[in-house]
């Protein structure tokens, strides 16, 4: 991992719907923007604690957004769903065959790992005949019940995706709950004594499978927590002027956003 803090950190690796920010071929005030925080890759995190630290996800700019980080090493991957903007960066993980003795670990629900092995049927075929340009992976199965990873305990909360049941994780006071549409009602305790939410809210027009931002902010009066970003961004959100417009205490992400655990 990288060089730096004793203490643990979180860091949102790409903040963008799954079109990205700018948007191919289009030349909106937002996707024409020079400010650096109008520019949102594919959603994803980092998690780092010392020297250890996993993955949230792989969105397809995962190798560029690992370099621009200057993440070296994982220990793991944990699924929030199988949707390609958080998934097809998976190959990237191929670097670390030849560095680790074992396989990368795959924390995810069992929809998840099935798309997963689909898609990319070749990492995990036995009798594939260029091992070298594989991945080596391994799935780990979770469900709702906390587990530990790189020295923390992860708490999976569960968060709607339109109909899709998918996964939030809560890191000690920091809960990451992207793609969100709503919650499970046994998923609001787990919601407590927040310091930090970062909850999706992709834009003020109502969206079939995300909240808007009124919807975000129904979520923040309920659960209150100290401060809150919002994440999975698309191009009609500008970062200054939406910041100026949204209440105290509640901003949007941006790429390589660093938050202490």
């Amino acid at each position: 991992m990288t060089e730096t803090a004793n203490e643990p950190f979180l860091t949102l690796m790409g903040t963008g719907t799954s079109m990205g920010v700018p948007m191919i071929g289009c030349d909106c005030p937002v996707c024409m923007s020079d400010n650096p925080k109008n520019y949102r890759t594919r959603s994803g995190v980092v998690v780092q604690n010392g020297e250890r630290g996993f993955l949230i996800d792989t969105g397809p700019e995962l190798r560029i957004q690992m370099l621009r980080e200057g993440i070296r090493d994982i220990d793991a991957v944990v699924f929030t769903h199988a949707h390609a903007d958080h998934i097809l960066g998976l190959d990237d993980l191929r670097i670390f065959g030849f560095r680790h003795p074992d396989p990368v670990p795959l924390y995810c629900e069992q929809p998840v790992e099935e798309t997963l092995r689909r898609t990319f049927a070749y990492a995990f075929d036995d009798n594939y005949t260029a091992p070298h340009s594989r991945p080596r992976l391994q799935f780990q199965r979770i469900g709702e019940e906390p587990f530990h990873l790189s020295g923390l305990t992860v708490q999976p909360i569960r968060v709607l995706h339109g109909q899709l049941p998918i996964l939030g994780f809560r890191i000690n006071d920091v809960a990451f709950c992207t793609d969100a549409s709503g919650f499970a009602e046994s998923s609001w305790p787990l919601l407590d004594d927040l310091r930090v939410l970062i909850v999706g809210a992709i834009r003020h027009k109502p969206h079939p499978t995300h909240f808007n931002i009124e919807q975000a902010l129904e979520v923040v009066n309920r659960v209150r927590p100290k401060q809150t970003y919002l994440t999975h961004i698309s191009h009609s959100l500008d970062h200054d002027e939406t910041n100026r417009e949204l209440p105290k205490g509640v901003q949007l992400a941006f790429d390589g956003l660093r938050i202490p655990l």
